[in-house]
């Protein structure tokens, strides 16, 4: 189509977009609509394909020029938007909003402007060349000993204790209980069947765990508990409470020893408890090593965020926090609106908690942005030789055949998401060789994977 266009950058990575057409194409358009209609048009006194053009302009001029007028703004808008670069396109949940609607003048050009988010244009000054500090992690007797505590854990034979045993710690208790008011009435509402938890892990709402130590299956007993006005449960956080529990079951763990004989029941594959440790700690270090690189490669985005700060376009942001919150819905199980009334009935709103997740959403956002205009300037690119190294690699890892790793990957989204993190990984990499990269804190095996590392 014969145009004229200007595209003008606004805050936000908005752009507006000035479109003319000239009177020529208006006219053309308009002409292609009368055909249209007059191939098809029903009007009383003529045949159908058979009514005069100056009738149908006569009847229904306003709507054709009208319909004409749609027609080649979505076609110009199209056009643009095909050959338009990525930082002139809209992105794709930012709908082009048009300014004003355009005059439709056979006898001159049309004029008209939209405006929408476009992904952001930067200019990365500084992607390298920082000073990055990583926690020191060793692997020594004692995490060994509690990795393989986790895996008695995991093999242990849970018993029931004789009905005259007492609870102990680390029994695996099963529970009725429900809050008192001052009557020693039950509240409505508060009554909880068959909670099951193990004692000492503190894994309950009202902390009664030291509080059942003694009773027996059968037991039941009223409680008083005080919590602090630093509590942890904001809902309890300065009050008295009276609970009564009854204890409905009493279980106990029966852990295996710790010899060749249990790394067997574990695999097949393991002969001898010095396999299984050998394997323990290969996959111990592999995971320090990719946790490290995690935190290198987030330390690094987060000063590169520093030294190239930027602004989002607020649709960009709106798409994320929601795909949030639907994610948030499938993890619940539910639908978006019965997630919504569930927040409201916890006293918070789905506005403040989206507000809520804002920073964090745009730190992740502006690293996509910046880590997907590096990927393009640098040119880096994923060959067939190194999808299948990576395959190797995988099935390594997980001690699994190099086929059952493509047949995971047969699924060509699953397969781009892998090139795409390849990428990603190889642009850290070349970015990290620029960075001087310092010891910190000594931080036990356990620790570095706490949620805040």
């Amino acid at each position: 189509m014969n145009l004229t266009k200007t595209f003008t950058k606004l805050e936000k990575s908005r752009v507006k977009l000035d479109v003319t057409i000239p009177q020529a194409e208006l006219t053309s358009a308009y002409q292609g609509i009368l055909q249209k209609y007059a191939k098809s048009a029903q009007i009383p006194g003529f045949r159908k394909g058979k009514v005069p053009v100056s009738i149908l302009e006569l009847k229904y001029g306003e709507a054709l020029k009208g319909d004409a007028a749609g027609d080649i703004i979505e076609k110009a808008l199209s056009e643009i938007f095909e050959s338009a670069n990525e930082f002139e396109r809209p992105l794709p949940y930012s709908q082009p909003v048009m300014d004003q609607a355009p005059a439709f003048d056979l006898a001159s050009d049309m004029t008209f402007s939209v405006s929408y988010d476009s992904f952001p244009q930067v200019t990365i000054t500084a992607a390298d060349g920082f000073k990055i500090e990583v926690p020191q992690v060793s692997i020594g007797d004692k995490e060994m000993k509690e990795e393989l505590e986790a895996v008695r854990e995991r093999n242990a034979i849970v018993v029931d204790r004789a009905d005259n045993e007492k609870a102990k710690k680390d029994d695996i208790v099963t529970v009725n209980y429900s809050e008192l008011d001052d009557n020693g009435a039950v509240i409505p509402g508060s009554e909880r069947q068959d909670f099951v938890f193990t004692i000492g892990t503190g894994s309950n709402i009202y902390k009664f765990d030291d509080d059942l130590i003694g009773m027996k299956k059968g037991d039941s007993k009223d409680i008083t508990k005080a919590y602090p006005a630093d509590f942890e449960d904001k809902e309890l956080a300065g009050q008295t409470k009276k609970i009564r529990v009854s204890i409905t079951a009493l279980k106990v763990r029966n852990l295996p020893a710790l010899d060749d004989e249990l790394a067997q029941d574990v695999s097949e594959k393991y002969k001898t408890l010095d396999d299984l440790k050998a394997d323990i700690k290969k996959n111990m270090e592999t995971a320090v090593e990719n946790k490290l690189k995690e935190l290198k490669s987030n330390a690094l985005l987060e000063a590169m965020i520093e030294k190239n700060d930027f602004e989002l376009p607020e649709s960009m942001i709106a798409a994320e926090l929601e795909s949030r919150w639907q994610m948030m819905a499938q993890r619940f199980r539910t639908d978006v609106a019965q997630l919504e009334k569930l927040i409201v009935a916890s006293g918070q709103s789905k506005e403040g908690m989206l507000e809520s997740w804002r920073p964090e959403a745009v730190k992740m956002l502006k690293s996509r942005v910046l880590v997907e205009i590096l990927l393009k300037d640098r040119e880096i690119a994923v060959t067939p030789e190194d999808v299948e190294a990576e395959f190797a690699k995988i099935a390594e890892g997980a001690g699994i055949s190099v086929d059952e790793v493509k047949k995971h990957y047969a699924d060509p989204r699953r397969k781009e998401y892998l090139i795409d993190d390849i990428k990603e990984q190889r642009l850290y990499a070349e970015l990290l060789e620029k960075c001087t990269i310092t010891k910190g804190k000594k931080t036990a095996f356990a620790d570095l994977f706490k949620d805040g590392q």
